[in-house]
């Protein structure tokens, strides 16, 4: 099974994303969440290609992935999981939640360390929020998140099923948690305890930084539960939130020469965690 996976994991990967960014562009379109103020051919054009061109990089970089590293630990007994007698369904099953609270772990990273911050805020500086959000993140925080994902995953010694039903996972939930889309609150109340629900995870999104810095999760909720960074609802609602920083609002900075240059520019500001709190 890993020689199929290492040959087909981009075809796999592709197949998956497609089907639930075109699902959701669907759900957008027929039950949309919050009236678009900003028309899509100002920010998909930016936001997909920022995603290529993140694609590129990372195979130019790291032409042997998260799949391909477990599958090496794999063949040379690299890390705990690989010492540890257990079935493979478990193995498979620890890798998903270990790797999913390592994801959680490093976001909340990437809001508490200023330098970080300013390379993963332009991911929060789309003044929108739909499913294309979920896919706008600078190549540089790419890159640092698949080092530090390869670490993990040679040190957990994770199956190369569970890296790449994880990754799978986590590429279709951070469509779905983006999406501009309705769920009623009964069903959004249930599902929350088992996936972020964008009503949770639009929270995160919110140009007040208490909320901002809260909602971390991608896959599960409840790692925020358990750390206690989960937060029900936004201040304002969801219909009046503002989305988006309070800085980079311009409709020039949707663009992707200015969405590279951004950790580059203007001041860390009140977001970072470290900064929020020494200001109290």
């Amino acid at each position: 099974m890993t020689g199929y996976l290492m040959g087909h994991e981009p075809i796999i990967r592709l197949g998956f994303f497609l089907t639930v960014f075109v699902a959701v562009v669907g759900w957008e379109a027929v039950v949309p969440r919050r009236t678009r103020a900003v028309t899509r051919r100002a920010r998909w054009p930016n936001n997909l290609g920022i995603s290529v061109l993140n694609t590129l990089i990372l195979r130019l970089v790291f032409p042997v992935a998260a799949v391909g590293i477990a599958a090496l630990g794999q063949q040379r007994g690299w890390g705990l999981l690989n010492n540890v007698a257990m079935p493979f369904w478990i193995n498979v099953a620890v890798s998903v939640i270990v790797l999913d609270m390592a994801i959680y772990l490093q976001h909340v990273m990437f809001h508490a360390v200023p330098v970080l911050w300013r390379i993963h805020r332009v991911h929060h500086a789309d003044i929108e929020f739909d499913v294309t959000t979920g896919l706008r993140f600078h190549p540089v925080e790419i890159l640092l998140s698949m080092a530090i994902k390869l670490g993990v995953v040679a040190a957990l010694g994770a199956s190369a099923v569970g890296v790449l039903v994880f990754e799978i996972l986590l590429n279709a939930t951070s469509m779905f948690n983006h999406a501009n889309a309705s769920l009623s609150s009964r069903l959004d109340r249930v599902l929350r305890w088992v996936v972020v629900t964008p009503d949770m995870h639009r929270v995160h999104h919110s140009v007040l930084p208490e909320e901002t810095n809260s909602n971390f999760g991608f896959n599960s909720p409840w790692w925020d539960r358990l750390f206690g960074t989960y937060r029900a609802q936004p201040r304002d609602g969801h219909d009046a939130m503002l989305i988006g920083l309070d800085i980079f609002r311009q409709p020039v900075e949707l663009r992707l020469d200015h969405m590279l240059l951004q950790p580059f520019r203007g001041p860390v500001g009140s977001y970072p965690i470290g900064s929020r709190r020494a200001s109290r």
